[in-house]
């Protein structure tokens, strides 16, 4: 996020997205994947400007097969996706406020028709010939509904989390109910890799930014309290270039609570 309250970040999209090769005659306006997300916040404060400066630079991968794709978001609340494609930029409005991985944003748009009779709340009692069918606890008409962790069983899942979730009145309870649906995406370590052992879980950490307050919001695989940045209390005309650790110790805090 930018003090403009542009927002960008990007998304690992293998086999689907491809990029123009390397000109050495371009190299005034080439750019690595990496960098289009920090090049982008310090140039444009909306989509519109992101669109139009997107056009002058030549985009390019760093390691043969590691593509990726963005997201965009700006303080009107607009959101899109950016995928390059052939060589071809491509911004999707993204209706649904929700990227994951490959395929393409358009696919798994239409995937989402496949799963139209999901919904929230129960599924209404029905004969199956003699026999009464009801449902088995709440939340019944969401039956169907992906629980795997592949890119698009997750945008599905994403999608009707999102857009089922209730409107908050203020910012922070807007960020608690993010934080609440995106806990049902933790993938636990063995599930990505079954040899890494090192780590807590797959997912090491989790982020929610509020466009219209400049905060980020953040919290870790070692470390579940919510903390948060200010930007607005930050001075960025003095302020240098600066970096930190997610987490200054990697150890889960637990609070013990002495009851007598």
């Amino acid at each position: 996020i930018n003090e403009a309250g542009l927002s960008a970040g990007l998304f690992f999209f293998p086999d689907y997205g491809s990029y123009t090769s390397y000109d050495s005659r371009h190299n005034h306006t080439t750019l690595a994947d990496l960098q289009v997300v920090e090049w982008l916040l310090t140039q444009c404060a909306t989509i519109d400007q992101v669109k139009e400066m997107i056009k002058s630079l030549h985009i390019v991968g760093l390691e043969q097969g590691a593509v990726i794709h963005w997201r965009i978001g700006e303080e009107s609340g607009r959101q899109v996706v950016m995928e390059i494609v052939d060589g071809k930029v491509h911004f999707y409005d993204n209706v649904v406020g929700v990227i994951t991985n490959a395929p393409g944003f358009e696919w798994q748009l239409a995937n989402l028709n496949n799963y139209v009779n999901l919904q929230p709340g129960s599924a209404a009692p029905h004969k199956m010939g003699d026999y009464m069918l009801k449902p088995i606890g709440g939340s019944s008409a969401m039956l169907g509904l992906p629980g795997d962790f592949t890119p698009p069983s997750r945008f599905v899942r994403a999608a009707f989390f999102r857009n089922s979730a209730p409107q908050r009145d203020n910012g922070l309870d807007t960020v608690l109910e993010c934080f609440h649906l995106l806990n049902n995406f933790d993938v636990p370590i063995a599930i990505e890799n079954p040899d890494q052992e090192s780590l807590p879980s797959a997912t090491q950490w989790t982020s929610a930014i509020d466009l219209t307050a400049r905060r980020i919001y953040y919290k870790t695989a070692y470390n579940n309290s919510i903390r948060c940045i200010d930007l607005k209390s930050i001075d960025f005309a003095t302020v240098k270039y600066q970096s930190h650790p997610l987490d200054a110790i990697q150890s889960q805090p637990i609070n013990m609570i002495d009851i007598k």
